[in-house]
């Protein structure tokens, strides 16, 4: 404890207000741009234009709360929470998969946790309040796995697959194979800049790989996905391709300089998943090219900034939570620009900031606050 409280007196105490500034416009951008393209569907579903802007605000202002926490409390003294908060978001990954009145089956997925589901009376302007424990297990997982490797000089690497396997497991019995991937991924890196052996990772590369191909082939619907980035689907254009036809529609119609705010057409209940997975077309719809580069260049000021905070973190836990906030942020915002773009099959995960749903923002918040506060111990930014 002597040794935290040292710390926190003669750190510089000095905030990365480019990472700041970024993070604020994104959301107050996410503000404006769930509400754009929300307004017919919205109207539509529920008598209202304004119902996901009332939503969506008020879930800022949560994560702001979250943020604002997570920023001002020194990251030492939250390790000491980091277990117990990662085996509380392992129990709801359990618990989400079982068949209650508190996980309903949407999509036909198991994802949600309600804490007043029917016949339990909904909430005034919120409705149904509900969270994806994935999301939560994202932060839980980054900062006691950051807080593991930064204890042990080696850490087995045959211990890493157990628990990777675990956690992807009941990730995928729900199943969330976009989920799955994003934390893969950071796991990896977290478990590379602890310094780990590189042959470990590239060693197990083929076994991700034939991993993944076995859950796509032994899946219907992701395996249509699949078909479909590869061209197999494209004649089909009211079924498996239809989703990603419309969002390439919107990015095409909004060619360099866009239709202008609030012009989009494909919002017009064409695209599915207007405000959450598939945001990012109404923008490119309505803003262009240049309105996608500068939301681009946004992220990348976040990314970069991330990363250099990693890099002069003043100890090796603080470069792991830093390293695995910003490959989180990184990860999810390449497979979701990338499944807009068709580089990738679509996967149905949100754009960092922008998307709608408190689940995706209050988390991520909580983490970009985290990482600030490593960011704020630094010596220099």
């Amino acid at each position: 404890m002597r040794k935290v409280k040292s710390r926190i007196k003669t750190n510089h105490k000095k905030t990365d207000t480019l990472l700041l500034a970024a993070i604020l416009i994104l959301l107050i951008f996410g503000i404006v741009m769930v509400y754009d393209a929300s307004v017919v569907y919205a109207h539509d579903l529920f008598g209202g234009k304004y119902y996901f802007l009332i939503l969506q605000s008020l879930w800022v202002l949560l994560a702001l709360i979250g943020f604002g926490f997570m920023y001002s409390t020194d990251y030492h003294v939250l390790l000491k929470y980091s277990t117990p908060l990662f085996v509380l978001s392992l129990l709801f990954l359990g618990f989400v998969l079982l068949p209650t009145i508190f996980t309903p089956i949407i999509y036909g997925a198991r994802r949600w946790i309600y804490l007043n589901p029917q016949p339990l009376p909904t909430i005034p302007l919120i409705g149904r309040l509900g969270f994806q424990p994935s999301e939560l297990f994202k932060l839980s997982f980054v900062v006691y796995f950051s807080f593991l490797l930064s204890k042990k000089e080696k850490f087995s690497p045959i211990a890493f697959l157990v628990l990777i396997l675990l956690v992807l497991g009941l990730i995928m019995l729900q199943p969330d194979l976009g989920t799955a991937l994003i934390i893969g991924f950071v796991a990896m890196v977290i478990y590379f800049v602890s310094g780990a052996n590189i042959l470990y990772f590239f060693s197990g590369i083929p076994f991700f790989v034939g991993s993944l191909l076995l859950l796509i082939l032994t899946s219907p619907y992701r395996k249509e996905r699949l078909l479909t980035y590869l061209g197999g689907n494209t004649g089909d254009s009211q079924g498996a391709s239809y989703h990603i036809n419309q969002i390439l529609i919107a990015l095409g119609s909004g060619g360099l300089f866009g239709l202008g705010f609030g012009q989009s057409r494909q919002k017009y209940q064409y695209i599915p998943e207007v405000v959450t997975d598939s945001i990012f077309a109404v923008i490119g719809e309505e803003l262009g090219f240049l309105g996608l580069t500068l939301l681009v260049l946004l992220f990348l000021v976040i990314i970069v900034r991330g990363f250099r905070i990693a890099k002069l973190a003043p100890d090796k836990v603080g470069k792991l939570i830093a390293t695995g906030i910003t490959s989180w942020f990184a990860i999810q915002t390449f497979v979701n620009l990338a499944g807009m773009v068709h580089l990738i099959p679509l996967t149905g995960v949100p754009l960092p900031l922008i998307s709608y749903g408190g689940s995706s923002l209050v988390f991520g918040l909580m983490g970009l606050g985290m990482l600030l506060n490593v960011g704020k111990q630094c010596q220099k930014i």
